[in-house]
């Protein structure tokens, strides 16, 4: 390919990243480190550090993204490993189903979970209706442990990620290291640990940071289930002191140098090693058929994680149908009317509208960058292609909230991109954060795409006199349309629910997106929470047929698009 297009790719992407996403983190840095004089400072950290309420937060936050990481690991990596070695009733379709919890943001999830774990809520109507408890009897499960509540409700909706690339991962383990292991008396659960484990290290890391990460800055949950002693939500609380207060500035720097040095810190125990295998035709391993009670006993479990999994999307759907639901264990009466209210509320439909515009411009913006940073790391020569890949796939290691808090700093009054101040029009900076923060998927499913396709096709096309520009659109493009429309349609959906950007960038009605409004509905009194359940569902039903046709186009490849 022509030297001065990859130059020119390089060039741009790195301009781009220069200043929405290296900028942001370094006004970051200096409201939380540079003093009025202008002079550097550690007087700021050090009096957050010694605030306990502070040093609470921080402390919550990342025993909260252990906690969610360790359970979603519990119920993903069985799940995987019988997936991949076993063959039993209704896999293909329990496979698929695995993958519904990914169809609500957790927060939306928190609205349902509430309803049936609540004080007057499912599960406790259901306790007297057996007659445990006497009438009247009140209880609220997850207000007696909000941490582990929100754990929960966190690791059921993300446990997919890990999943991914765990079956990913263990489908491309030779069946022959196992098999020698077994030669040699190594069996059980010591050749998982001793064998398939190692092998599949980077698969599960690379799955397990983003369900960290993720977890560790999550904002919506914590809001619904009002647990303010998180850091994310202190950030929240802080917006509003954003010109003078340095705090909020010390706080979010704090929450990015953990999230990179945790990042750091796991690359380097467990993401470094790479094991190479031999070809998979030197076996003629394959998942293994289970017979009679063995199987449909992988099928229960399979079933049975999966039915604990959608309940808050099961809580979420009749809380949306209902027009009461109050010391019951289903809705008293059920409505329609919902629905047709959150299509035609006044809060709604904008949202709608708002947030079509911002995810249709940014994935198409998503789509342009991916392409040509895919080209020029797979197929060019130049020196610090590689520095490419990393820039662009950076954004899954750096939280939302940060990047987020980061272009109101950049675009406060007296700074150079005031212009940009979102309390005015948040249009432009919320489609930049979501472009920035969805194009590692993009890049990683074309960069796929470019790796499975022969270079010789694109060469044979240029001996002929195609210009290599055009035979790239002409020849490569096609063959790898399927890696690119599920980047795309991933990048959009998550555009679409995307949380912790909307909710502190969108501070206007009129801009609000959906997942602001969904928030906004949820804490208004009377029917805000049917409104808002209402809302999520149309939402679930869109992200359910993202997903649906993504999994048809990659198939276990699908768990690639979720690496840092």
């Amino acid at each position: 390919m022509s030297q001065g297009f990859a130059r020119l790719v390089f060039a741009v992407t790195a301009a781009f990243f220069a200043v929405f996403f290296v900028w942001p983190i370094i006004q970051i840095l200096k409201g939380g480190f540079i003093d009025a004089e202008g002079n550097l400072t550690f007087s700021y950290l050090i009096a957050l550090l010694q605030d306990p309420i502070y040093l609470r937060g921080l402390g919550n936050s990342f025993l909260l993204a252990c906690a969610t990481t360790s359970i979603a690991f519990c119920i993903a990596v069985p799940l995987a490993f019988l997936a991949d070695r076993f063959d039993f009733p209704l896999k293909l379709a329990l496979g698929s189903l695995v993958l519904i919890p990914m169809i609500l943001p957790p927060f939306v999830g928190a609205i349902g979970i509430k309803q049936i774990f609540g004080q007057f809520g499912a599960v406790n109507a259901f306790i007297i209706a057996t007659g445990l408890r006497p009438e009247g009897w009140a209880f609220d499960w997850f207000a007696a442990n909000r941490f582990w509540g929100i754990a929960c409700v966190q690791a059921l909706s993300l446990y997919p990620i890990v999943y991914l690339n765990a079956v990913a991962s263990m489908a491309n383990v030779d069946p022959a290291m196992d098999e020698a292991a077994q030669n040699l008396g190594c069996r059980g659960f010591r050749k998982f640990f001793k064998i398939t484990l190692p092998l599949i290290r980077p698969g599960l890391f690379a799955g397990g940071t983003i369900v960290f990460i993720w977890s560790f800055t999550e904002l919506g949950v914590p809001l619904i289930f009002d647990y303010p002693r998180v850091t994310s939500v202190q950030i929240f609380y802080g917006l509003k002191e954003i010109g003078g207060n340095p705090f909020p500035y010390t706080l979010v720097a704090v929450m990015l140098a953990c999230t990179v040095a945790l990042y750091a810190l796991g690359k380097g125990l467990f993401g470094r090693e790479a094991h190479a295998m031999m070809a998979k035709a030197t076996s003629s391993g394959g998942p293994r058929k289970l017979p009679g009670w063995r199987g449909w006993a992988c099928t229960a479990l399979f079933a049975g994680v999966t039915m604990i999994a959608v309940l808050p999307h099961m809580g979420v759907v009749l809380v949306s149908v209902s027009s009461d639901w109050y010391r019951s264990v289903l809705p008293n009466s059920f409505t329609s009317e919902n629905y047709e209210i959150a299509l035609g509320h006044p809060l709604t439909v904008p949202a709608i509208a708002n947030s079509l515009k911002f995810a249709s411009i940014s994935t198409i913006i998503d789509i342009f960058l991916g392409i040509a940073i895919a080209y020029v790391v797979v197929r060019s020569k130049i020196k610090g292609r590689q520095i490419l890949d990393f820039l662009a796939m950076l954004p899954l290691a750096v939280p939302g909230l940060v990047l987020a808090f980061g272009y109101l700093a950049m675009s406060q009054e007296g700074r150079f991109f005031a212009f940009l101040n979102p309390i005015e029009n948040p249009t432009f900076l919320l489609i930049i954060a979501y472009s920035v923060r969805r194009l590692p998927y993009v890049v990683r499913s074309a960069v796929a795409g470019f790796q499975q396709t022969s270079e010789t096709l694109e060469e044979a096309a240029q001996n002929l006199g195609c210009p290599p520009l055009k035979s790239m659109i002409k020849i490569t493009l096609p063959l790898i349309m399927a890696n690119l429309i599920a980047g795309g349609l991933l990048a959009f959906a998550f555009a679409m629910l995307e949380v912790s950007d909307s909710l502190i960038l969108a501070q206007k009605q009129a801009f609000y997106p959906i997942t602001k409004a969904i928030l906004e509905l949820f804490q208004l009194l009377g029917d805000g929470k049917y409104i808002a359940s209402a809302l999520g569902v149309w939402a679930m039903a869109f992200l359910g047929v993202t997903i649906v046709g993504m999994s048809l186009l990659l198939g276990k490849k699908l768990g690639a698009i979720f690496r840092v």
